[in-house]
């Protein structure tokens, strides 16, 4: 079962890392290219702000985002602002949140996510945990996959492995970590089974589009291709 207290922890934890670091920034370091095509820095924390309040309505019970256009609009306006601004966006939403989700509720509701997705209430903190940490790692500021807490990896990995687990376009798939977890994804391709092995960040990597596989070895046939999350 989850826990989304201790998710809720976690959360002020990522958020407190990732705040440290927005001060090792300047207005420049903002402006220049993250790791995800397309996007600064300041596109990152200003989605990250916005996710943030989108997740508080959704708790509330409300629509995640007024419509696709309006979530992009908000990115591309408040992506160009200077590091102080977006640092006290990104405090300020991210406070929100987390008292939103303090708030006693139903934890076993059922709530809607963007384009129709549900899930259960108490799965909202885990979302934002992982907003927040593979969102750090896009940063390019020194935070990578390897420094992640070993929980939300393993946790990560086998949620991005449900995902696509049966997926028509995906092989059989089992990602083998060295200390032996294991997640088992795809399934709907036809064609023998493929083997994939390496450190469980590097299985992350992969399984998020972070990565190219190049640090995972592969047994009966090549890495299989996963659509883009």
């Amino acid at each position: 079962m989850t826990d989304h207290a201790r998710d809720l922890e976690a959360v002020r934890e990522a958020t407190d890392r990732l705040l440290s670091a927005t001060g090792t920034m300047d207005d420049d370091a903002v402006a220049e290219p993250s790791r995800l095509p397309g996007w600064t820095r300041g596109h990152i924390l200003a989605h990250l702000s916005r996710n943030a309040d989108a997740l508080v309505n959704v708790l509330r019970g409300r629509p995640m985002y007024a419509n696709s256009e309006t979530r992009d609009a908000d990115i591309e306006r408040g992506a160009p602002r200077p590091l102080a601004e977006q640092a006290a966006d990104l405090r300020t939403s991210g406070a929100a949140f987390l008292a939103a989700a303090e708030t006693p509720a139903d934890w076993s509701r059922t709530v809607t996510m963007r384009n129709g997705v549900t899930d259960s209430a108490s799965r909202i903190p885990f979302r934002r945990w992982a907003e927040v940490e593979l969102h750090h790692v896009d940063l390019g500021v020194g935070y990578e996959l390897e420094d992640l807490p070993e929980e939300f990896v393993t946790r990560e990995n086998d949620f991005l492995a449900e995902r696509f687990a049966g997926h028509p376009d995906v092989l059989p798939t089992t990602a083998v970590a060295p200390d032996g977890r294991l997640w088992t994804t795809g399934g709907g391709a036809d064609g023998p089974p493929v083997t994939v092995r390496g450190e469980a960040a590097d299985i992350l990597g992969w399984l998020c589009g972070r990565r190219d596989g190049s640090g995972l070895t592969v047994e009966g046939g090549g890495l299989p291709a996963l659509p883009p999350l």
